[in-house]
């Protein structure tokens, strides 16, 4: 006949659960939100990503899809190994938390970095936004198929009020201005009050004179500093998860000898 023992906590160790546990909702709820914040930066940003013909930001938008994805599985299996008090599945909750925290210091760092310019990233981001974005401009806007591109252009000029790559002057050399019976110096979208053929008139008045380079590669930098803070944040606030861990696996095992 076999005797099973009932478990039996010190009040130390129920208390470590339920702290744990509560830490897992959040750090759950955590991981949606970073989960959303790629899937909008995917559906609501896809439009400047499409202008600097790159996959460098796309990739970004969908590896904070996969943190955020991971860091919610993470999240159930946290909560799983609390309730079931099963100190292998604290072991690999640990893991992974601290397989994350590595990550998440990595990434917060190297955004730091790149917003400081203290990485070779600042000038390669640079170089890119110049040499792809005037391009895109001047040859694929109000051109046929790339219906896309030519929204994407107005939606950032009018967004950042801004005229041009470097400066309204760069619309002279584009396939769509020098069109025959164009009578536009400028589009619509430069317009400080934008209305249908409002481009004839390029006076400071009636025109952002302001290249769009300099608006968007400050918009990007700030995200990455923003990024870098929340990174490195979550990553010291799993410190906690991970050392209440610990002290649960710890006082389930001396419970069980």
């Amino acid at each position: 006949m076999v005797i099973r023992r009932e478990k039996t906590h010190t009040c130390g160790t129920i208390c470590l659960k339920y702290l744990l546990f509560l830490f897992n909702v959040l750090f759950w709820l955590a991981g949606g939100a970073v989960l959303a914040v790629g899937v909008w930066t995917v559906a609501a940003k896809s439009d400047y990503i499409s202008l600097l013909n790159s996959t460098f930001y796309s990739t970004s938008a969908y590896i904070l899809i996969a943190t955020g994805t991971i860091v919610v599985v993470t999240g159930l299996i946290g909560c799983c190994a609390t309730l079931r008090e099963s100190r292998v599945l604290l072991g690999v909750y640990f893991v992974l938390l601290f397989c994350i925290f590595l990550l998440e210091i990595i990434a917060g760092l190297m955004a730091y970095m790149n917003h400081q310019k203290c990485f070779p990233f600042c000038y390669e981001l640079d170089h890119e936004l110049r040499q792809n974005l005037r391009g895109t401009m001047q040859h694929k806007y109000q051109q046929p198929g790339e219906a896309d591109i030519t929204q994407a252009v107005d939606k950032l000029q009018m967004e950042f009020q801004c005229c041009g790559s470097n400066s309204s002057l760069d619309w002279s050399g584009s396939i769509w201005i020098i069109v025959p019976g164009n009578d536009r110096i400028v589009p619509d979208s430069c317009c400080k009050s934008p209305i249908a053929y409002c481009g004839r008139r390029d006076h400071p008045s009636n025109i952002y004179k302001g290249g769009c380079i300099a608006k968007l590669e400050e918009f990007i930098l700030s995200q990455l500093h923003v990024l870098g803070a929340v990174g490195i944040g979550i990553a010291f606030i799993q410190l906690l998860g991970m050392m209440l861990t610990c002290c649960l696996y710890q006082n389930l095992k001396e419970e069980i000898y």
